[in-house]
């Protein structure tokens, strides 16, 4: 009856620990632009969908123009009657300069031809500008794609009246896909350009690899974190917008101590630890462990090779005499 009662305890051996940091990420197109119109307008015809590849500078929408199609026709109107213009000047330049070299026109009369030849000239060249000006506003209402990529999203129909603010398509590059997640301002501070990151598809086993490509130095005042972006290191595809469990490899030591975070008392104000000494006799023992979110306590104080942690202090005190069992 008076037989020692038996705790589970862990036998510290410091060995290698990796410092991590866990997000859920998502999937992006290395490239996502949105395609709007520069003139508001009613889509009259819509040329791609949901999942299309186009390609750079192909026609995707549409839109009504019958002002500025009018517009086009009147310049080419006006062009064709600058060039009828200057052909008469021509003529009569040409007339009047013969007359002039036989001596039956006089100078200030060439003087005048030339004059108005100049003049049908420039005419001209101010209708084909502003032909140009109106065909180049017209052809702003065929809206085309900026790159080569696939259609994700097209939120609008036939017929729908848009302003230049509204989004017609959402196109996504087909050139790779980066990952992105939402880090706390409280750990993105350790994060940096390089690190290396484990990744895999929320739900699935196969772990690829991946690394922290950029960390914005922007806190965004709603959510109090900072966007990190990370890239796969390899040739992968998954749709946009896939949920990626992805494990951040802040740090590494080659001595380190975790112990179960069951086994911490007063974790937030002042941890410590229950361990077993060579008498059998239980002690309570002040540690400083990592401010770092991990499933273990990362201990960087007062645990040594060889310490006895009891894994279950509630069912214990300190000066009881026990019989440990378990190890590492």
């Amino acid at each position: 009856m008076f037989r020692p009662r038996e705790v589970s305890v862990l036998e510290i051996r410091p060995g290698p620990i990796e410092i991590v940091l866990s997000v859920v990420a998502r999937v992006r197109p290395e490239t996502l632009v949105e395609v709007r119109s520069p003139n508001p307008g009613q889509v009259i015809d819509l040329l791609h969908d949901d999942g299309d590849l186009v390609a750079a500078g192909a026609p995707l929408a549409v839109i009504r123009s019958r002002v500025e199609q009018a517009q086009t026709e009147a310049s080419g109107a006006r062009v064709a009657a600058a060039s009828a213009e200057l052909n008469r000047a021509r003529l009569a330049f040409n007339r009047t300069s013969t007359l002039a070299a036989r001596g039956f026109a006089s100078a200030a009369a060439l003087s005048e031809a030339r004059a108005v030849l100049q003049s049908a000239q420039a005419g001209l060249l101010a209708a084909s500008a502003e032909r140009r000006a109106a065909s180049a506003q017209t052809g702003e209402f065929t809206i085309r794609a900026p790159m080569a990529g696939r259609v994700l999203v097209r939120p609008i129909d036939n017929g729908q009246v848009i302003s230049p603010e509204t989004t017609l398509f959402q196109l996504g590059s087909l050139d790779g896909v980066e990952l992105q997640a939402d880090v706390d301002e409280a750990y993105a501070d350790a994060l940096a350009p390089g690190m290396a990151a484990r990744a895999a598809l929320s739900g699935s086993d196969t772990v690829f690899q991946a690394r922290v490509s950029d960390v914005s130095p922007r806190i965004d005042p709603t959510t109090g974190g900072r966007l990190i972006k990370l890239v796969p290191t390899g040739q992968v595809r998954f749709p946009p917008g896939r949920s990626v469990d992805v494990t951040v490899i802040v740090a590494r030591r080659e001595a380190g101590i975790v112990v179960p975070r069951q086994a911490v008392l007063a974790a937030t104000t002042a941890p410590n630890v229950y361990v077993v000494n060579a008498q059998g006799i239980v002690i309570a023992r002040a540690i400083r462990i990592a401010d770092w979110p991990s499933l273990g306590a990362i201990v960087e104080q007062g645990l040594a090779a060889g310490d006895r942690v009891v894994l279950t202090p509630a069912e214990t005190r300190p000066g009881a005499r026990v019989r440990p069992v378990g190890g590492r």
